[in-house]
């Protein structure tokens, strides 16, 4: 029942629907929960009642960054040759054998290497989708990093189901029984699944995309998960390719496609959504289906510039994701929130995009997407996770702006994180899992990954 003043901060950032910043910003939580936010003046009261006092000075304060779209084992595969200069499916190709290698532990290294690396750029909770399951692999490997690190955690039971013998892109080697898919969807929720505020797991179904799984899957997936009462997740129309594959092998664009099995709601969020047209985001915007915005990963992949102020105008939920790191190849929110805006400048031009519109999307628009009511925002009731940023450093002095300088002039990394009121990161370091050791088993699994290549 302890008591935590956060004192002193050149500028605190709400995100609250007021949009109000405090300079000189406080804020106080206790189990967990935000008690007060405002200026320094306004809880210079709390001082005298605080257990602990953090002094924030020389730093701003914003809600937790969310992620929204990761790979995590992903991690070890990052600037592969034969995959650097390649678009979508031919990059998938060269990397589907080299990840149906993995064992658990190198599942578990890859997950906590890749939430080690957000935890160290600001992030407090995210999302992951995750979908091969090779020798003896399950999601409780990736859930079992993020609680080690503390960071909250959506985990998606991810799937492929249509392998290249049924004309789907994965080797069939990589693919699973669609009956054996559903059953471990429902082990998984009923094991880890946790629906109350403040929870640190929670569970989402997520089929691959429309061209590694089946039509009866995506649907099944779709009627298992709100059965359940858990959120759906995949990749759509990600690329141009991505869209002549679903006219050629179901004969109507993704956004139809979606619609037609189920694929739309607020319980729904799609990764990339790169090439929707006019249509599709307007049945996104009316059913409230959520998009994962990942500018670096679609710039890396040449995928295209997604249509995010046309999404955001039209009412579309966005939020940001850094997607796998083998097509990023990088998991820094902050630099991820300075391309989404960039990109819709080169677009849109210099009046397009604001940075505090691209700091909502990585903060309250992600926790939205994910079904948070409880984060993403700094205000009393919600929980206290939320980053204190050092703007007095090399790579940020100078700048007058200390808000729009977090996307204009992003800091190398946060000062302190706090998720649930504890620290996952502090002074730029990792509190719960020290750096030299989620480097060490890192560099062993990658060891095995490369002598078996």
């Amino acid at each position: 029942m302890t008591l935590t003043l956060v004192t002193g901060a050149s500028a605190l950032v709400t995100m609250d629907n007021a949009d109000r910043e405090y300079v000189d910003g406080a804020l106080a939580f206790r189990d967990g929960v935000l008690l007060a936010v405002g200026s320094q003046a306004e809880l210079a009261a709390l001082r005298d009642v605080a257990d602990t006092v953090i002094d924030a000075r020389g730093g701003v304060i914003t809600p937790g960054l969310v992620n929204t779209h990761h790979h995590l084992y992903q991690s070890l595969t990052r600037a592969l040759p034969g995959a650097i200069n390649t678009s979508l499916f031919g990059w998938l190709k060269r990397l589907y054998p080299i990840w149906a290698r993995y064992r658990p532990e190198d599942v578990f290294a890859a997950t906590q290497l890749g939430l080690a690396e957000l935890a160290l750029s600001g992030c407090t909770l995210s999302s992951d989708h995750f979908y091969i399951y090779p020798d003896g692999v399950r999601l409780e490997d990736t859930i079992a990093a993020a609680q080690g690190l503390g960071i909250r955690f959506h985990a998606t039971r991810g799937s492929m189901s249509v392998g290249e013998s049924a004309g789907g892109l994965p080797p069939d080697s990589v693919v699973e029984r669609e009956d054996a898919i559903l059953n471990d969807c429902i082990r998984v929720i009923d094991a880890f699944h946790d629906p109350a505020d403040g929870a640190m797991v929670r569970i989402g179904v997520a089929p691959c995309s429309p061209f590694s799984v089946s039509r009866e899957l995506m649907r099944d997936a779709a009627l298992l998960a709100r059965d359940k009462g858990v959120m759906l997740h995949t990749h759509l129309a990600e690329d141009a390719d991505d869209v002549a594959f679903s006219l050629e092998r179901f004969g109507c664009r993704p956004g139809q496609y979606a619609q037609e099995l189920g694929w739309v709601g607020p319980d729904v969020w799609h990764a990339h959504c790169v090439q929707l047209d006019a249509a599709e985001i307007e049945l996104f915007a009316q059913t409230r289906t959520g998009v994962a915005h990942c500018p670096c990963s679609n710039c890396r992949l040449g995928s295209g510039i997604a249509p995010v102020r046309q999404m955001l105008a039209a009412g579309v939920p966005v939020g940001l994701g850094v997607d796998g790191s083998a097509s990023n190849d990088s998991g820094h929110l902050l630099n991820e929130a300075r391309q989404a805006m960039l990109l819709q400048r080169v677009i849109g031009g210099a009046e397009a995009f604001d940075p505090r519109a691209a700091l909502r999307m990585a903060t309250r628009g992600g926790a939205e997407l994910l079904g948070r009511q409880d984060c993403g925002v700094l205000e009393r009731g919600r929980r206290a996770d939320f980053v204190i940023w050092p703007v007095d450093e090399v790579a940020t002095l100078g700048s007058w702006d200390p808000v729009a300088a977090l996307v204009l002039a992003p800091p190398a990394g946060p000062r302190d994180v706090y998720v649930e009121g504890r620290a996952i990161v502090r002074d730029g370091e990792l509190v719960q899992v020290p750096r030299a050791e989620v480097k060490h088993a890192a560099r062993a699994s990658l060891a095995y990954l490369m002598e078996s290549a």
